[in-house]
């Protein structure tokens, strides 16, 4: 049997290191393998589909969860290992959760002091840390009283209080409106980075996540599929499934020669190189496919129809070979339905080995 104990020990020069976690209920496995280094002051996002593993991850991370195996290490000291479990008051990980979980029958200022030692130097700064949030006003208010983007900065101020070297969200602000989650999620973001304070975000929503990060960890199939920066996942995925969780992609076959494909589309630039003639699926982003191409690579295609989406619009073209691709462009573009269009690709795309 495994024992609780404080941390010690100088094992990782990550703030956050991972390693071959793994978790499973019931037999039916949650969390497979996942691996990773986060720096002190990232703001990392775990982003993936509902019951993939991301709050089970973050949980074990805080410490509510027991792994199955691997490595926890917080700050170069180990949490969970073989032989060690960190309860979770000593891990040093500030938790907002998705509901906020405020204590109902204490105040602003009880709730965000609540756990701090009053004896201690960081029990000083909660005003000043009310006043940085932008919650000072309403220190003396119950959390009835608050809005949901006032709540939801009270959490945080409450999971930032005690100083940790660790702030956890789950899910944040999915209890807000569309247009309040945007403005509280750029003010979060910045009370986050002027704090310097190591993050770990979960969500499913990629605009979220993208707002949000300095790093992505995209989890798919309960494990990390891949990690970057939201411009690197975006533009460069590593795996078929990864480009189609990321957004609609137009998946066409073809070959390759080195960083050169040939398919109904011509010839394409590649991210990645491949063998000689080698069979691969290539995965097209619609806002890649330009339409009144004057390049002399381009192709004839007749628009099959043509949707208004408010800030853009999408048009839906077939090839010659009578694949259907579908492009998105802005509303001031010239589309209109049966027309005959000369279109290209203006941008380095994805491809991937076919697979047998």
């Amino acid at each position: 049997m495994t024992k609780e104990k404080k941390a010690s020990g100088s094992q990782s020069t990550s703030e956050l290191a991972i390693k071959d976690l793994c978790k499973s209920y019931d037999g039916t496995s949650v969390v497979n393998n996942v691996n990773l280094d986060i720096p002190q002051g990232n703001i990392f996002t775990l982003l993936g589909p509902s019951g993939g593993g991301k709050t089970t991850t973050l949980r074990m991370i805080a410490g509510f969860e027991k792994p199955d195996s691997g490595l926890i290490s917080i700050g170069g000291e180990i949490t969970y290992d073989a032989s060690t479990f960190v309860s979770p008051e000593h891990r040093k990980v500030g938790m907002v959760f998705q509901d906020y979980a405020l204590f109902p029958h204490l105040n602003v200022y009880k709730n965000v002091s609540f756990g701090v030692n009053p004896n201690s130097e960081t029990f000083s700064t909660i005003d000043a840390l009310l006043e940085t949030i932008g919650i000072s006003e309403l220190k003396n208010r119950m959390p009835y009283e608050l809005s949901g983007g006032q709540q939801q900065r009270v959490a945080l101020a409450r999971a930032l209080a005690p100083k940790p070297r660790i702030v956890a969200l789950d899910e944040p602000f999915s209890n807000l409106d569309t247009e309040l989650r945007q403005r509280v999620r750029n003010e979060i973001r910045q009370i986050i980075k002027n704090a310097n304070v190591t993050t770990i975000f979960v969500t499913h929503d990629q605009d979220e996540a993208f707002a949000m990060a300095d790093t992505v960890g995209i989890m798919l199939q309960n494990t990390l599929a891949q990690v970057g920066t939201p411009q690197q996942v975006y533009a460069d995925p590593e795996s078929l499934d990864v480009a189609k969780f990321l957004g609609d992609v137009n998946i066409i076959e073809g070959r390759a020669t080195g960083n050169i494909g040939q398919c109904d589309l011509g010839k394409l630039t590649l991210t990645k190189k491949f063998g000689h003639d080698e069979k691969i699926v290539i995965a097209i982003k619609p806002e890649s496919i330009r339409l009144h191409s004057e390049s002399a690579d381009a192709i004839r295609a007749k628009i099959v129809s043509v949707k208004f989406r408010g800030t853009y619009k999408t048009v839906d073209l077939a090839l010659p070979s009578g694949k259907i691709l579908t492009s998105n462009m802005g509303i001031h573009i010239n589309a209109e339905q049966d027309a005959d269009v000369a279109i290209n690709v203006n941008s380095i795309v994805s491809a991937f080995p076919k697979q047998a």
